[in-house]
């Protein structure tokens, strides 16, 4: 009952630190819509893709692999710290290289120097605090990762209405923007938590070898799933325009802000995976938590498919009236993804992110051969067609793939249950007694 109450908790203090992020995240993607309009939303889309996309290499998997090192007891927490500043200091190099050569060499936008550079700096901050927020996973300290995540987003906020309202930089003003958030966390981890004492230029290359050894594969894993989320954007960049590709992020936006409900629930299992002795009893639960936001997100999905074009002139403003045929394309989709979205990381806590390759790597290649075949005459509109195609077919192979590691069938999986109900009555309950 005490574990019950703790996860329900848990799952609560989530909700409200992505029901954060979701309001200043939305909030600064409506002013730089009616701000900046189509084509410099879609200059910023083009740009930062490659870094939002190399982080998930350039982070080596170090906040999963810490979060299970940290939740199995395997090693003590001051080691851990040491080896991801070392690791942090390498790879923060590595990745502002590469990403540059990628923006300036394959992006329409990368040959303005200046643009180019606003992108790149918010990498080795965003490296560092993805880093450490393992440290509070593995710990099951939920409410100061909660921070990590929604602080930025309200710095992030407040620097879009300083740089883009008030002093009217446009493009290069929401980018600035952009920085504020990882650089202000950043500050307040190295000091506050005194992550400075741990700089230290004696490597124990046991632990980081160890480390790296299960966070590549995690990266490898995270790569393959977030180029298949964004490589519509890659391909629009380069067969396509700005417009096209501004149009495709403001509708695509809408899309990622439903999948923070999955991502309120997986944040929690992943962390709950890694310390858990009863690996299947744990996945019964996660199943469970799978069929209450198929419903949720299923609800919300069949309000965004009939309101979709008066939800996007209202926030957006009519010139990106044409976003909404986008998010009606990705609703099936992302729907369906929620399968995986949901499951995928009870896996990732248990030490085998592998098997979500053996889902994402056909629906990339479906997703990378449509997108080719439609973005020419369909734009933005093709694109969305690609992706929920590729999503739909990724979350129907995950589930297979999850199905047979934790050794549970897909009926038992997806057919709801009475008992499936029960948090959300006890939720109620405490709510209704307060």
């Amino acid at each position: 009952m005490i574990v019950k109450s703790s996860f329900i908790k848990d799952v609560l203090r989530v909700g409200v630190s992505q029901g954060l992020m979701i309001i200043f995240g939305l909030t600064a993607s409506i002013i730089t819509a009616r701000y900046i309009g189509p084509e410099g939303n879609g200059i910023i889309a083009g740009l930062a893709v490659y870094p939002s996309l190399f982080m998930t290499v350039g982070s080596l998997g170090i906040r999963q692999s810490t979060t299970y090192f940290l939740g199995k007891g395997i090693f003590s927490e001051e080691q851990i710290k040491t080896a991801i500043t070392q690791i942090w200091m390498m790879t923060t190099v590595v990745s502002l290289l590469v990403c540059f050569v990628l923006m300036y060499y394959f992006s329409n936008s990368g040959s303005n120097l200046i643009l180019v550079i606003l992108a790149l700096l918010p990498i080795p901050f965003s490296l560092f605090n993805t880093y450490n927020s393992g440290i509070f996973l593995g710990k099951n300290d939920i409410k100061t990762f909660n921070k990590i995540n929604w602080i930025p987003s309200l710095i992030a906020l407040l620097g879009t209405a300083l740089f883009v309202i008030l002093l009217q930089w446009d493009v290069e003003g929401a980018m600035v923007a952009s920085i504020c958030g990882p650089v202000f966390m950043f500050v307040i981890l190295l000091f506050k938590n005194k992550f400075l004492q741990f700089f230290s230029l004696q490597y124990n290359w046991v632990i980081i070898k160890q480390m790296l050894s299960l966070g590549i594969i995690y990266a490898l894993s995270l790569f393959v799933i977030n180029l298949n989320y964004r490589i519509d954007v890659i391909l629009l960049d380069k067969l396509s325009n700005a417009y096209e590709l501004g149009i495709y992020a403001k509708g695509a936006s809408i899309t990622q802000y439903l999948w923070q409900i999955p991502m309120l629930l997986s944040t929690v299992v992943f962390a709950r995976s890694a310390v858990s002795k009863n690996d299947k009893g744990f996945s019964l639960k996660v199943a469970q938590l799978l069929r209450i936001s198929f419903i949720i997100i299923g609800i919300v999905s069949i309000g965004l498919l009939l309101f979709s074009e008066l939800i996007i002139v209202v926030m957006y403003g009519e010139s990106f009236r044409d976003s909404s045929s986008v998010l009606r394309y990705l609703l099936p989709g992302v729907l369906i993804l929620t399968i995986f979205k949901v499951m995928n990381m009870d896996l990732a806590g248990k030490g085998k992110p592998w098997i979500a390759m053996k889902a994402m790597i056909p629906a990339l290649i479906i997703n990378v051969v449509m997108n080719i075949l439609l973005i020419p005459n369909l734009g933005a509109e093709g694109a969305a067609i690609s992706s929920t195609v590729s999503y739909g077919v990724a979350g129907i192979l995950f589930l297979f793939f999850y199905s047979r590691a934790v050794n549970i069938s897909m009926k038992e999986i997806m057919v709801y249950k009475k008992a499936d109900f029960d948090p959300i009555l006890d939720v109620l309950k405490k709510l209704k007694k307060k």
